[in-house]
């Protein structure tokens, strides 16, 4: 049986895959307009995504906090340029990454500690941090939806319980 956490995660990386195909439906200045919210354009929220997301992947990989957020701002920087097509690839390949790393955890349970520099010590496990990567994924996605519906384009269903109703294919 799949453990939980990496059913969520699988969530998450369908949830990232149906946003952005939302984004690539729509015009394609929609993406980097400037908005009055609390990000100042759908490229910075995307972007901040997926430098989160890799830096949570690195310290799952092994490497502290500080080594994993001195690359963070440059990553995100260099990431709100892409194009929506660039960043669906940039995404896609930091998934199968992730699912390569997770699937290779002998513990997944196993406690770790992460080192925050603006927090201190955490003793936490590889599933907590998991489940941190998609509510925080689910949080970002739902200002992406609040942004659009300001700029006057719908949004999509991108919720849990329609992930579950969904066929899988992974």
């Amino acid at each position: 049986m799949t453990h939980p956490a990496l059913k969520m995660y699988d969530y998450h990386v369908w949830a990232n895959g149906v946003i952005i195909d939302r984004l690539k439906e729509l015009p394609e200045d929609i993406y980097h307009k400037g908005i009055q919210s609390g990000f100042s354009s759908v490229s910075k929220v995307l972007s901040h995504i997926y430098a989160s997301d890799y830096t949570w992947f690195e310290i799952i990989s092994g490497k502290s906090m500080n080594e994993a957020l001195a690359y963070e701002d440059q990553l995100r920087e260099q990431s709100e340029t892409k194009s929506i097509a660039e960043m669906k690839k940039i995404f896609l390949d930091l998934s199968e990454r992730y699912k390569e790393l997770l699937n290779s955890q002998e513990d997944i349970e196993k406690v770790i500690v992460v080192d925050n520099p603006f927090a201190g010590l955490l003793e936490t496990s590889v599933s907590e941090l998991v489940l941190h990567v998609v509510t925080h994924g689910s949080y970002h996605r739902g200002n992406i939806a609040t942004m659009l519906r300001q700029m006057g384009h719908t949004s999509v269903m991108q919720d849990y319980g329609l992930y579950l109703f969904m066929p899988q294919t992974t």
